[in-house]
């Protein structure tokens, strides 16, 4: 009966425990929850803000492409303006040229043949004084068969005596006649030889004119078909004169769409930031409410209830211990001096992206720091990573599946390579910065290349000869 009434006692005292228990089990799904809330709010706010600045920038675009199109209106008003004047200009131009090229076509026609009947005419006179020199030539040739006729007939006469004495004095006036004709013949067959050269000349010139005068109306020919072309040239102006009304009306329209445009993204980048606004307000609620259930945490822990995360928070404050021990060692055997290992003189490591970073006492951390870290994820399954970072954030020594050497890819860096670099998320420095005996967060831990994981960080603080360094920090999973 005393075992039983024992055995009662026992149960008796543990009923408050159980749901102590579960309050702290709940707490902690609690600040996961939070912490995802918080998390997704600030994608929303971060969101928010690249949205407002796109609809910025488009708004900037529409009223340059406002400007433009008012610009292209402009210019196309002008040029059609230039277009109009063009084709009036062209137009009488064309009318004129048409005109001059008629007239001149029809002189240059009537030339051409009054150069060839010209031509014809002077053929005529040729063939005419050719046959007054054949008439000339036998005229000449009598004068000639008469003068000799004529001395035959003195010669005759002399020898007859005085009955050839009246034959004598026919025979002389014959041959004065014959005299006188030879001289006057002679200079007509001159004065015609002239004449003929002249003609002949005159020939030559008048056919060379009469070819001019045929290639000029052959010219004058492919001068309408220039014409013509002139004229088509004055169509497609005044077509281009068309084209430029209707594309300028279609550029109004644009500007007019463009303004309206405008109005509705201004519209809409305060619509945005009005959001964003409710978000930033949204998210530093979250970041509240995420502190109160952080501090709900620490106060179930302190109060001694047992969670399921009651056996790493242990860890972490142990093994920060140790790493304050190392440190603490490490001064005392003149390793390192306290200035070098509170080195805030963050120097970066070139061509590293992220961008990572040297101090002067990651030589320390990575002698002492590896044999203390690398253990310890096999201490849990839902350990994921353990690191010491200072009160800024710093991570010099990682886990050595975190401390990979850097890649050409930034995405794959970010996961891989997470040594050496600074984490200035809330995560991180409440991480270093908090003195409290052990802080424990809730947060989404960034992959690389869009990529989140939702984790757990303990942390407690490591103090060297009563002064804050950092802390050490223990992500495992939710």
């Amino acid at each position: 009966m005393h075992g039983a009434v024992q055995r009662l006692e026992i149960a008796d005292s543990e009923k408050p425990r159980q749901p102590l228990a579960d309050i702290g089990e709940r707490g902690g799904h609690l600040g996961v929850e939070i912490a995802d809330m918080s998390g997704l709010i600030g994608d929303l706010t971060a969101l928010g803000h690249k949205q407002t600045e796109q609809a910025r920038a488009a708004v900037a675009a529409a009223e340059q492409m406002g400007q433009t199109n008012a610009a292209l209106a402009s210019a196309m008003d002008e040029a059609r303006a230039s277009v109009d004047s063009t084709r009036t200009t062209l137009g009488e131009t064309a009318t004129h040229v048409a005109d001059t090229l008629t007239r001149t076509t029809e002189n240059l026609g009537r030339l051409g043949e009054g150069a060839i009947a010209l031509k014809d005419s002077i053929e005529n006179v040729r063939t005419t004084i050719k046959s007054v020199q054949d008439a000339s030539e036998a005229i000449l040739e009598i004068a000639r068969d008469t003068q000799l006729l004529a001395l035959n007939a003195g010669v005759e006469a002399a020898r007859a005596g005085e009955a050839g004495r009246g034959f004598a004095i026919i025979a002389d006036a014959v041959k004065v006649l014959a005299d006188k004709i030879r001289p006057f013949t002679a200079e007509n067959k001159r004065n015609l030889d002239t004449l003929t050269r002249t003609l002949n000349s005159v020939m030559a010139e008048a056919g060379k004119n009469a070819t001019i005068a045929q290639t000029a109306i052959e010219d004058s020919n492919g001068a309408r078909k220039a014409t013509e072309t002139l004229q088509n040239l004055v169509q497609s102006a005044q077509q281009l004169t068309r084209d430029f009304g209707v594309m300028a009306q279609s550029v109004v329209s644009n500007s007019e769409s463009y303004e309206d445009m405008r109005r509705e993204m201004t519209a809409l980048v305060d619509t945005v930031k009005a959001c964003e606004s409710k978000l930033k307000l949204a998210d530093l609620r979250a970041d509240s409410i995420l502190g109160i259930s952080e501090d709900f945490i620490l106060f179930i822990a302190e109060s001694g209830i047992e969670t399921p995360d009651s056996p790493i928070v242990a860890l972490c404050q142990d093994t920060a211990r140790t790493i304050a021990g190392l440190f603490e060692d490490a001064l005392d055997t003149n390793r390192i001096g306290m200035a070098d290992l509170f080195d805030e003189n963050y120097r970066p490591v070139p061509n590293t992206d992220p961008q990572q970073v040297m101090t002067k006492f990651v030589t320390l951390t990575d002698r002492v720091l590896p044999p203390v870290q690398e253990p310890i994820l096999t201490r849990d399954p839902r350990i994921v990573f353990c690191a010491a970072v200072d009160r800024n954030g710093y991570l010099p020594t990682h886990n050595k599946k975190y401390s990979q050497p850097q890649g050409p890819d930034p995405a794959w860096n970010v996961a891989n390579c997470r040594n050496r670099r600074i984490f200035k998320d809330r995560t991180g420095l409440a991480a270093g910065r908090s003195t409290r005996p052990f802080l424990l967060q809730t947060y989404r831990r960034d992959m690389g290349g869009g990529n989140f994981a939702l984790m757990k960080d303990v942390s407690a603080p490591i103090v060297v000869r009563g002064r804050h360094w950092g802390g050490f920090r223990i992500g495992f999973k939710v």
